[in-house]
């Protein structure tokens, strides 16, 4: 198949890119499962931007929510890209509303309701109750369904870019579509262009406990290093500070429910089994501190006690505010035998973005001709060494809007993946079933685990080599998996989470300083020399 855009991921990002740039040519999203299995369909907290005049809330400002951003970067933010993404805040909410988001608004009023959360110094958060990325994801998805011009093809998995320099050629390396499971049929085509756009999402699945839904399999950063396009900052994941802890929960989304930010930003206060708070030993702000601070002080304080979590008290709030302003989390909460507005939430951190990921500029322009990443998959300098809470949603509009300008001012809408080379069919070394599929979930369990035990909130050297030398064992084991068996959806997921891994971790041991969501008992301090973005080129 050929399309004028190809764009793998229907999130805030992808879907925002594609709904527009249908207006210049013809494209195809794909996404590995259902549209709404996206990462936006998970964020719960909202939206950051700074409203007009009239609209903010009183002393805020767009200099305000860039000085709070530089903050939380903890010294890496690319200041300029931090500017831009900020500065066109305002106009993403347009965007956004114009496309059916209903964000809450103040009681009889006609003013969006802000929330504040940690890290912001002013109510910014626009949200629709605690299920934002829901109401943007349906919006958007029910849009592009209606938008001529676009096709949306759910249930496929893109295995591989394709590049010429992949095909042999000595010219500059471009893109010119990918090989893409079609999962129901088994069968593996090309989809060609030379336009191609990844809105991925995150790796969170990459970590035994995260907030992520079963997709965030790091894919698009690992399709692009494969392919030869430069990746950084991989060492800075961001562990959500409170994530629901209940040991006797089962199912995956018990064990990774996340209680928002927002809550805290209400007046939610984090507590030992004692009831004391501890996390103003860690930072004045204490549980409204940037992410990095409270997940380690938490870290921290579950290590000094022996206690298997600490707790999110929300009891002192007047009955019925939890009902009527976290409807969701409520009720999920209660489905698990907790009333939060009667006793303390059970919390740890898990894994929750990832603030590197492919090199890109605020275009979402990579090293790769032609290839586009925007949204988490990409690392553009707005997160630094550590994101402020709920700048991916905006970052996400941003930059698809402006990745389409950048395409239709350099491209232009003349379609040329027509005069590409001939790409070779898919060629797999053996098309033989695979017959022991416990290989493959023992793989993942180990590497989740390994990730988990040596290269989450606090490291160290001795446990990055650790995981450096298991990893180099499972990547030889998946590879021999990989290419002995037909492609499967688990196969390829394992392929890419053990890729996202190894870039952690080889991130991780090149940065020999403590800053922002990096932390090592090695090196506890920061060094100016490190004051850099760790970039690793393939080729």
């Amino acid at each position: 198949m050929t399309s004028d855009f190809l764009v793998i991921g229907a999130g805030i990002a992808g879907l925002t890119f594609a709904i527009r740039a249908a207006a210049h040519g013809s494209v195809i999203v794909l996404t590995k499962g259902k549209a709404l299995d996206s990462n936006t369909a998970w964020a719960q907290g909202g939206i950051a931007s700074v409203l007009p005049e009239g609209f903010r809330d009183e002393g805020d400002s767009v200099e305000l929510h860039i000085a709070d951003t530089l903050d939380a970067g903890a010294g890496l933010c690319k200041e300029d890209a931090v500017r831009t993404i900020i500065t066109e805040g305002a106009a993403t909410i347009s965007d956004l509303t114009s496309q059916g988001v209903n964000f809450d608004k103040e009681n009889g009023g006609g003013h969006f309701a802000l929330g504040k959360e940690g890290g912001h110094s002013k109510r910014r958060i626009l949200h629709a109750r605690d299920t934002t990325g829901r109401e943007i994801a349906e919006s958007l998805v029910e849009v592009a369904r209606k938008t001529p011009n676009l096709t949306l093809l759910e249930d496929h998995f893109t295995i591989d870019l394709i590049t010429t320099g992949k095909l042999g050629m000595v010219t500059e390396d471009r893109v010119i579509g990918a090989y893409v499971l079609e999962k129901k049929t088994g069968e593996v085509r090309i989809f060609r262009s030379d336009r191609v756009v990844l809105a991925t999402g995150g790796c969170g699945k990459v970590y035994l406990y995260t907030t992520n839904p079963d997709s965030s399999t790091g894919d698009g950063v690992a399709m692009a290093w494969r392919a030869g396009a430069s990746v950084a900052n991989m060492e800075f994941i961001q562990f959500h500070p409170t994530c629901f802890y209940n040991p006797a929960a089962v199912g995956a989304e018990a064990r990774s429910f996340l209680v928002s930010e927002a809550v805290r930003g209400e007046g939610a206060i984090l507590i030992n089994a004692r009831g004391e708070d501890f996390t103003k030993k860690a930072d004045p702000r204490g549980s409204l501190a940037p992410r990095d601070i409270v997940a380690r002080a938490i870290d921290r304080e579950i290590k000094r006690t022996g206690a298997p979590c600490v707790y999110l008290d929300v009891t002192q709030k007047p009955p019925g505010f939890m009902r009527e302003r976290f409807p969701f989390i409520y009720e999920k909460l209660l489905s698990f035998g907790l009333d939060c507005e009667k006793q303390p939430i059970p919390v740890v951190p898990a894994a929750h973005y990832q603030c590197g990921g492919v090199v890109a500029d605020v275009n979402g322009k990579t090293t790769i001709r032609g290839l586009y990443a925007i949204g988490e998959v990409a690392c553009t300098g707005l997160h630094g060494a550590n994101r402020l809470a709920s700048n991916s949603l905006l970052e996400g509009n941003v930059m698809a809007r402006r990745a389409l300008e950048d395409i239709l001012l350099h491209y232009g809408v003349a379609k040329h993946a027509d005069e590409a080379p001939g790409i070779p069919e898919w060629h797999h070394g053996d098309v033989a079933v695979p017959d022991e599929l416990v290989v493959i979930y023992h793989n993942w369990d180990e590497l989740r685990r390994l990730m988990w035990d040596y290269v989450s909130i606090v490291r160290t050297d001795n446990r990055l080599r650790r995981a450096a030398t298991r990893l180099r064992n499972l990547k030889k084991e998946v590879r021999e998996f990989y290419w002995g068996h037909r492609v499967t959806a688990d196969i390829l997921e394992l392929r890419n989470l053990i890729a996202v891994a190894s870039l952690v971790v080889d991130c991780a041991l090149r940065r020999r300083e403590s800053r922002g969501l990096h932390h090592t008992l090695d090196y506890p301090g920061t060094d100016e020399r490190f004051l850099r973005d760790t970039v690793l080129r393939r080729f």
